[in-house]
């Protein structure tokens, strides 16, 4: 239980941060109108996450799937840098 309420709290923060960071950048907005839509979505990723983590079937599951989602949006963003600089 332990190992699954910190994949809750960790994978979910890293996950909500992905998509946040993906978003920031992947939406036909404005700047400040994408953040903030960004932001407001992380708040329902990382509740997103946090089920899922309490409905897999294994520890390791529950540890990875946000995790590595979250770092894949992640590294996506990292990969188009130029894109953060648009109005």
């Amino acid at each position: 239980m332990t190992s699954r309420v910190a994949a809750a709290l960790v994978g979910g923060y890293a996950m909500a941060y992905g998509f946040t960071a993906f978003l920031s950048l992947a939406l036909p907005l404005g700047r400040v109108d994408r953040v903030a839509f960004a932001t407001l979505f992380a708040f329902a990723a990382w509740c997103a996450a946090a089920i899922y983590v309490f409905a897999a079937r294994s520890a390791w599951r529950a540890w990875m799937a946000p995790l590595g989602l979250g770092l894949a949006l992640w590294g996506i963003t990292l990969l188009f840098p130029e894109a953060a600089a648009r109005p």
